[in-house]
């Protein structure tokens, strides 16, 4: 695996595989990286000939009051995971690379309609700064496909919108949450936990499982959404959100059949996110006061 940080490297090494007719396939990643990750890198093997997996931990995403100066950094460690998965190119770029001239004075990418609400909503700015950020990691790197995790449903339906608005010949494949045996899903945030916090942070799964299996048998979408908002906060969790939607993100309707159950938590420091898919039945009650 070749490590670079400059970005004439990156593009010269890439334009070699292109000349030779290789299909290459982009990883973008913050780092510290778990099974979910190397799932990615597994998914993009299959897809191309070259993977390229990028390290970034992107200020331009995190808010006021957010963990960016805490975020996990565990570059040797992540370096070494990514050769035993097979990927060919790291890139890791200094933030003075990508923003030489800081984040005030950056062009930003805005994608509207379903990067608002749910993640959107109660951190602003921050698909903005994703979606700036992939941009710019797709216009460095002009992959053929990249590969992002269906745990961060709402980010990928952010970065399906942008390559089908701009036009971008870019095949992006969702790939499945993966979770730990008890049914957490793996995030590079779960290790903010402590054991006690660990140990209670499956019932946010959990209680999904219990809200998708009550909808599908037909019971009425706001009676069951207010029983799981319940359930979290007497098992300890700040609830930042609990929707059902359709499945790509707008509301759910009387015609709604396939939709997504998302939820976004507070347990200790750790902000935990998870989504469940949901086969509504014909006699689905959809009403939701407002």
């Amino acid at each position: 695996m070749r490590t670079l940080r400059d970005i004439d490297q990156l593009r010269s090494t890439l334009r070699d595989y292109r000349q030779r007719g290789q299909r290459i396939a982009l990883v973008p990643t913050m780092g510290n990286l778990h099974a979910g990750h190397l799932a990615l890198v597994a998914c993009a093997r299959q897809h191309a000939d070259i993977v390229v997996s990028s390290l970034f931990v992107n200020p331009m995403q995190f808010g006021p009051g957010e963990d960016l100066d805490g975020y996990p950094r565990t570059f040797d460690s992540d370096q070494a995971k990514l050769v035993e998965a097979g990927c060919d190119v790291l890139f890791s770029p200094a933030v003075s690379s990508l923003y030489p001239n800081g984040l005030d004075a950056q062009t930003r990418v805005h994608v509207p309609v379903v990067g608002e609400g749910l993640c959107g909503g109660s951190r602003p700015g921050h698909f903005d700064g994703v979606s700036t950020v992939v941009s710019m990691l797709f216009n460095l790197v002009q992959p053929d496909v990249a590969c992002f995790g269906e745990k961060d449903y709402q980010q990928l339906a952010v970065i399906r919108k942008l390559v089908h608005d701009l036009h971008m010949p870019i095949d992006i494949i969702g790939v499945p949450i993966v979770r730990a045996e008890d049914g957490l899903a793996l995030s590079s945030r779960n290790g903010y936990l402590s054991s006690e916090e660990r140990a209670n942070a499956p019932v946010l799964y959990r209680t999904l499982c219990t809200l998708r299996d009550a909808l599908e048998r037909g019971e009425p979408i706001e009676k069951v959404l207010h029983q799981g908002n319940t359930a979290l906060y007497d098992a300890g969790f700040t609830l930042d959100y609990l929707e059902l939607r359709d499945a790509t993100l707008g509301p759910v309707n009387l015609a709604t059949r396939h939709a997504v159950l998302l939820a976004a938590a507070k347990l200790g420091p750790a902000r935990l996110i998870d989504n469940l898919t949901v086969q509504l039945p014909a006699s689905a009650d959809t009403t939701v006061r407002e």
